[in-house]
């Protein structure tokens, strides 16, 4: 062979964006989810009896707990229909929602990774090892009770925490914004 012959470079190959993965049939996602579990026939029974399951975070997956009024305001909605485009479009991964005594309350479902450093608040905490969830079963996709949101489309189909964070940082933008133009629109008129 010529030393000196060129010879086109070849191109890596492509990794799928997550957009183009092929979603898993229904039991693959149910199995994933469920081997989270350290008895995964009892997250299948949870979810036959009960409709939702308490998985541990820290195997498969972590979660980022973010208050609606963050969700809401970041999505410019609280209809779920509007929420679920908007969270699917900017999160493109799976979130669990639930209604809890100080109101609706989102769970991102996010890669589990050990010593990982997480800048939310403490109203956006990240939920890992030592906590359990209530996940839903796939086909509990609208209120009442605690639903998906958006849910995962295949194994390991997980939000990126960066996206995570950004929406709860549009979230807060909004919220200053309304208070300040609340604000603004207060203020006694001068004579």
């Amino acid at each position: 062979m010529n030393p000196h012959t060129h010879h086109p470079p070849t191109e890596p190959a492509r990794l799928p964006l997550r957009s183009d993965r092929r979603e898993d049939a229904p039991e693959v996602i149910r199995q994933w989810l469920a081997t989270a579990h350290p008895t995964p026939s009892r997250a299948y029974t949870e979810w036959t009896e009960q409709g939702v399951a308490l998985l541990p975070l820290g195997r498969r997956f972590n979660a980022i707990r973010i208050p609606g009024a963050l969700v809401h305001a970041a999505t410019g909605s609280d209809t779920p229909d509007r929420v679920a485009q908007a969270v699917s479009d900017t999160l493109d991964g799976p979130v669990i929602h639930d209604q809890l005594t100080a109101g609706p309350t989102y769970y991102a479902l996010v890669p589990y990774a050990p010593g990982i450093s997480w800048l939310g608040a403490n109203d956006t905490p990240l939920l890992g090892p030592d906590t359990y969830l209530g996940v839903p079963a796939l086909n509990r996709t609208a209120p009442p009770g605690t639903y998906w949101v958006v849910p995962p489309r295949y194994r390991n189909h997980l939000c990126p925490h960066d996206a995570v964070f950004d929406l709860i940082l549009t979230g807060r933008r909004q919220l200053r914004a309304a208070a300040s133009d609340n604000i603004n629109t207060t203020e006694p008129e001068e004579i």
